[in-house]
């Protein structure tokens, strides 16, 4: 795995995921970002209707970012988007459109600088060193969930340990749903995505601020209605575009069932 120091910060650090071809939430959260640094934790396209766009703007910014496991599918030349949806469910048969269209949108230059994305980043803040992930570090892919157990993240920590050596915290994305917690004294950071909403009914997404060791998890207001808009003249109609206003998930059988919203 290619590893990358993204380098040492001493002010609030903003951290957030899953641009996901979103341009429209890109730009807001440039806005919101008011001079602070940022890093992402990968997976820059996907459902979104403006994949290249949205790499060409946080290339522009200059935000380090890791890669997911889109950037990964796509440079590989991969069929699928190996988000690690059980085969046949709702999220792996949506995945399919919007794939699709991800991998004939994005031209060689997207493409050779997704494939240039490390799997792993570091950063220190604050005196404190944090490892970047996407999934996990045992696979890209993983999903780590707000009540997972915590024998699933001291596997993660070990795998991580074992790369890079001690670390005081990490910060991971993929599953879309943003939370922290602390397991044997180490900060797991999921810093939540900006290009869908967390299935909570509303369609402001999310991100994080790390300061002084603690971790707050902001809104991200934008143009969720141009989003949508963007995406039904793309022809991306799989489900997603309706998430951009109705701040919910096309399908829940990716969730855990304390996360899912039906009973």
């Amino acid at each position: 795995m290619r590893v990358r120091d993204f380098g040492r910060f001493d002010t609030p650090l903003v951290l957030f995921g899953g641009p996901y071809s979103n341009l429209q939430a890109l730009e807001a959260l440039s806005s919101a970002l008011n001079g602070r640094p940022a890093i992402c934790t990968g997976d820059l396209v996907a459902y979104g209707a403006h994949p290249v766009e949205t790499v060409a703007l946080m290339r522009s910014l200059a935000i380090p970012s890791i890669a997911g496991n889109c950037e990964r599918q796509l440079a590989t030349g991969a069929l699928d988007c190996g988000c690690g949806f059980d085969d046949g469910s709702a999220c792996d048969l949506l995945s399919q459109g919007w794939y699709s269209h991800l991998s004939k949108a994005c031209d060689a230059e997207t493409i050779a600088y997704l494939d240039s994305l490390p799997e792993i980043g570091t950063f220190t803040h604050q005196n404190r060193r944090y490892a970047v992930i996407h999934g996990g570090a045992t696979a890209i892919n993983r999903f780590i969930w707000p009540d997972s157990p915590e024998a699933m993240f001291r596997e993660e920590f070990a795998a991580l340990e074992e790369a890079i050596g001690a670390f005081d915290g990490v910060v991971a994305g993929h599953s879309g749903i943003a939370f922290h917690r602390r397991v044997d004294g180490i900060q797991w950071i999921n810093a939540g995505v900006i290009g869908l909403p967390p299935h909570d009914g509303r369609p402001e997404t999310r991100y994080a601020v790390l300061s002084d060791g603690e971790v707050v998890i902001e809104r991200l207001p934008y143009d969720h209605d141009a989003a949508r808009a963007s995406m039904e003249a793309t022809g991306l109609t799989q489900g997603y575009h309706l998430t951009m206003t109705s701040g919910v998930w096309p399908s829940e059988d990716v969730l855990p069932s304390s996360l899912q919203r039906s009973p």
